[in-house]
């Protein structure tokens, strides 16, 4: 039995496969991409908003008008940027316009662009978890009077509360945001790269796990016929994240020797790595080492994987359909 058909056997409870939409990509292309992606087999679209770029709300219902069955998420949405009101207002706008297809995503925000805009809260942990706890409140139904640190409400109530209340998940990275999206988010979607590692680390951290509580991530995609030629590709980009400190790879057990690795080395450091790093960073390799990491995401507990696709339009197009391959031969 191949090492692909032994890890498509044991995924009795499959993640959801996705892709996400570049920052860097024309909002012109949105609708085009979302209907390739429900075409290959994908079940959900993350919309990137940074700053300063484009806005996910917009992208979102633009793809959810151009497709019938595909899940949009936004990724992520600033916590400070907009008030807790108005977050939960577009949230809920998109699911009552695509019902059950929406995924609220809120995060801190890069906090330099946030001080850019004159809106960096002195503890974003705090401000997050205000935001979090009042737009799935007001998503529920809730009127709102509260009085909090970065969120004030004085009866506040939705006038079109969705049908379907759409999960709202937390996009962060340290041990205290953690702790605040297990006890004031529907779930959690972790940056690509997303070790194996990582995701075992959020779970441990969060606290949950069975009572619907999600975990999703964004994950580094890069499959060629040629695993080495793959693992070339993406090694200058890791050899930049390792330098810093991005927190999947981190929590890495091999963290201290990759660093050293891609001190020595450089950008040219993948043919010094072992075989056995590469599927627990990412789906890097060829098309069974991509299968290898989400048999082994799926064991740790992914409930959504959507990869992370180059930044050159094209080369996301064939990453998109590489992706769908991966979806389709999933059991479902």
């Amino acid at each position: 039995m191949s090492v692909l058909a032994r890890n498509l056997a044991r995924m009795n409870d499959t993640p959801a496969i996705g892709i996400c939409f570049d920052r860097t990509f024309p909002a012109s292309e949105v609708s085009d991409y979302a209907q390739r992606a429900e075409a290959a087999g994908l079940q959900e679209l993350w919309l990137i908003e940074d700053c300063f770029f484009t806005t996910a709300p917009p992208l979102a219902a633009a793809a959810l008008a151009s497709t019938r069955s595909l899940r949009v998420g936004l990724g992520i949405v600033p916590a400070v940027v907009r008030t807790a009101a108005l977050t939960a207002m577009e949230i809920a706008t998109l699911a009552s316009m695509a019902p059950g297809r929406v995924i609220g995503g809120i995060g801190h925000g890069v906090q330099p662009w946030m001080a850019q805009m004159g809106v960096r809260p002195a503890s974003p942990v705090t401000a997050l978890d205000e935001v979090l706890t009042a737009v799935r409140r007001l998503l529920a139904g809730e009127t709102l009077d509260l009085t909090g640190e970065y969120v004030t409400a004085r009866s506040v109530r939705l006038e079109h509360r969705p049908d379907i209340v759409p999960p709202v998940v937390a996009g962060v990275r340290g041990p205290k945001s953690l702790a605040v999206a297990g006890r004031s988010a529907d779930g959690v979607l972790l940056d690509s790269p997303c070790p194996i590692d990582y995701l075992l680390q959020a779970t441990s951290i969060c606290g949950r796990a069975g009572d619907g509580f999600d975990y999703r991530c964004f994950a580094m995609l890069c499959v060629l016929p040629d695993r080495q030629q793959a693992r070339r590709a993406v090694a200058p980009v890791l050899a930049e994240m390792v330098r810093h400190g991005h927190a999947g790879l981190v929590a890495l057990p091999f963290h201290d020797d990759l660093k050293e690795l891609t001190g020595r080395y450089g950008a040219d450091w993948a043919d010094q790595a072992p075989n056995d790093w590469w599927t627990r960073i990412g789906a890097i390799g060829n098309l069974e080492d991509a299968f290898e990491y989400v048999g082994a995401m799926t064991d740790a507990g992914a409930s959504g994987i959507s990869f992370f696709p180059a930044d050159d339009l094209e080369i996301a197009y064939a990453q998109l359909e590489t992706a769908g391959s991966i979806a389709r031969a999933l059991p479902r």
